[in-house]
């Protein structure tokens, strides 16, 4: 049975399911869309940090509840950190393919732009930022990173976003290959929401 309830700043509903599976029953999570009259959030910030905090606060202040938000991406070495907080949006300038989503688009600029890298220079890691506020304006953020290299094509049917050509440093997998637990064990959200579910009882205490 569900104690608590807590809101993860996001319309994605695989993270909304990813964070539910590692909080378990302890609390119930909700995701933007149980709430249509939040509306688009505009991430401004330059890091990671600053866009979960943009989130998670305008949400905890419409809803009043404990608010989470992840701002999380990929960063390549060799392209100076990009696509970095534009992940999501990377190839928003590129025009779609017939039938081409959106996670597809961003791979396929990805691969071309890397297209004439070599592998010792492919390294790359994915971030994720996750910072929780309250209703009454205490804050926290927690950093997680996932070291690995980009591939020079798609593998794996799993996951979503970069996954398919993010190849694990240790594992010799792709995010895509590996299982849903596989995954939160190694990946960059695994350690931020590991990192936070320490020090989540305390935070959500009324202070």
């Amino acid at each position: 049975m569900y104690t608590r309830r807590i809101m993860l700043a996001t319309g994605n509903a695989d993270k909304v399911s990813e964070l539910a599976a590692m909080l378990g029953t302890a609390m119930k999570v909700l995701g933007i869309s149980a709430f249509p009259h939040i509306g688009e959030i505009k991430e401004t910030g330059s890091t990671f940090e600053e866009n979960a905090l943009i989130k998670a606060r305008h949400v905890a202040g419409i809803t009043g509840l404990v608010s989470l938000a992840d701002d999380s991406g990929i960063v390549v070495d060799v392209l100076a950190g990009a696509p970095g907080v534009y992940s999501a949006r990377y190839a928003d300038d590129w025009e779609a393919k017939p039938g081409e989503n959106r996670d597809a688009r961003n791979m396929r600029k990805l691969l071309h732009m890397m297209a004439a890298v070599p592998e010792v220079r492919r390294s790359c890691r994915f971030v994720s930022c996750i910072a929780a506020v309250r209703p009454d304006g205490t804050e926290m953020t927690i950093r997680g990173e996932w070291e690995g290299r980009v591939l020079t094509a798609p593998r794996g049917e799993n996951g979503f976003g970069y996954d398919p050509i993010f190849l694990d440093a240790v594992l010799n997998k792709t995010a895509a290959e590996l299982s849903r637990d596989e995954k939160n064990a190694r990946s960059h959200r695994g350690k931020a929401l590991r990192g936070l579910l320490t020090r989540l009882p305390t935070f959500m205490a009324v202070g």
